[in-house]
């Protein structure tokens, strides 16, 4: 990893992209720090004090703190990633959405990118509107606010306002700078918590609150995990695929073996991001709606809570299975296949050859699907049955850990591609 930034930094045109990441991810951490105006940032950090344990802890980490702060970040990309599901479940349920989407090409894509964009607004808009809701219900917000149309107003289209500019720095990330931008200002938001987090761990074992062991454990099992993630990410199963020899005037051609591979997690962090989303839901209506954490929808739906953890494992597998079928078509692939002359040892070419192939998908995205979940929801059910104060915040830790190795992998494949396409030797040199 390194060494391919190091390679990277050499070039200059990937170097200008690197600055340019940089750059865009400190404009967004500067936006974390300013306030949104007519919130009693003192009393709303001791109510989060008291809800860190919630959903609205989750939300706080995803946004790397801005949520807790009521910054004009505070909402984070979670419109867009909201309004990216829905789009993207309605051009399944929507024939003209379908069509545009697939048979459309690049225009169709700008018309579904646009759509997505019009629906962060709107759904940035009712989630601006339910932490008005949720600051106003608590009494966080200032002697002036207290009956103000005017400070709603503004409070409400700040926080609007900052999602759709979230959303418009993570395009400029993934048009002009290195790897996706969604991912990346996730990635800065998740990590940006990890310093807070080792130095309580080390305040705590200082003063007794935590037990040495306890934390090398904790520290052992991330790397643990570390280590999982980066060797599934690179599994693959390889299907055998022989090309038949043929003569086109006096040569022959064709007749090498060669594979079809398929990566185990074809679909990388995109159900854990979706899953928590969607899982997360219900929790953060009642939060919103001013019931407290001690409400049965908060215990039901609780990050560290059995129902939250069997419902985040299902939604998992089954946004694996969603994102798999979206991104890899076995029709699709057999029919290429057929096409040049290839086939697969056993299998005869067209419906014979797409029926072994999702048949193959299907199992390895069941793997996949399964090890992403045993990783996000291990830490639940640990902090669940634990009895310390301070192992509740594991809860989060498989998410954040799979969200950050999982884009750090991404990021530095999309480097790896750069540098090979600049470095590649072609037949003429």
């Amino acid at each position: 990893m390194l060494q391919t930034l190091r390679n990277a930094w050499k070039i200059e045109e990937l170097r200008k992209k690197i600055l340019f990441t940089l750059l865009i991810i400190l404009l967004y951490r500067l936006g974390n720090s300013i306030p949104v105006p007519y919130v009693n940032t003192a009393a709303l950090s001791q109510y989060f004090t008291y809800m860190q344990n919630t959903v609205l802890g989750l939300l706080d980490v995803m946004s790397g703190g801005a949520f807790s702060q009521a910054t004009i970040f505070a909402l984070s990309i979670q419109p867009y990633i909201n309004a990216s599901i829905i789009i993207q479940l309605l051009c399944i349920a929507i024939p003209a959405l379908e069509r545009l989407s697939k048979e459309g090409g690049e225009e169709g894509k700008k018309k579904i990118a646009s759509i997505t964009r019009y629906s962060t607004v709107g759904i940035g808009l009712l989630q601006g509107f339910a932490y008005y809701m949720l600051i106003k219900n608590n009494g966080i917000l200032t002697a002036e606010a207290q009956g103000n149309v005017w400070a709603a107003i503004v409070i409400i289209l700040t926080f609007t306002s900052g999602s759709a500019l979230i959303m418009w720095l993570g395009e400029q990330i993934t048009e002009n700078g290195i790897g996706n931008g969604i991912s990346m200002i996730l990635f800065a938001s998740i990590i940006s918590r990890f310093p807070v987090s080792i130095v309580s761990s080390i305040r705590n074992c200082i003063t007794g609150n935590l037990q040495w062991w306890v934390a090398v454990l904790m520290y052992l099992g991330a790397l643990a995990i570390i280590v999982l993630i980066v060797y599934v990410n690179d599994a693959e199963r390889r299907i055998p695929v022989q090309y038949a020899k043929r003569v086109v005037g006096r040569k022959m051609y064709g007749g090498q073996s060669t594979h079809l591979p398929m990566k185990v997690n074809m679909s990388g962090v995109m159900p854990i991001i979706f899953a928590q989303s969607i899982a997360s839901l219900p929790a953060t209506i009642a939060a919103f709606s001013g019931k407290g954490s001690d409400s049965w929808i908060m215990r039901a739906f609780d990050t560290s809570s059995i129902t939250y953890a069997v419902i985040y494992f299902l939604l998992i597998i089954f946004f694996a299975y969603f994102y798999s079928t979206i991104q890899f078509n076995p029709i699709e692939v057999a029919n290429n296949l057929k096409k040049n002359g290839g086939y697969i040892p056993g299998f005869r070419p067209g419906k014979p050859t797409s029926e072994f192939i999702q048949r193959v998908l299907n199992k390895i995205t069941l793997f996949g699907a399964i090890y992403l979940g045993i990783i996000a929801v291990v830490p639940i059910l640990v902090s669940h049955f634990s009895s310390s104060a301070y192992l509740t915040g594991l809860s989060l830790g498989g998410t954040s850990i799979i969200i950050v190795v999982g884009v750090a992998l991404e990021t530095v494949r999309t480097l790896e591609g750069e540098l090979l396409m600049r470095n590649y030797k072609g037949f003429l040199s």
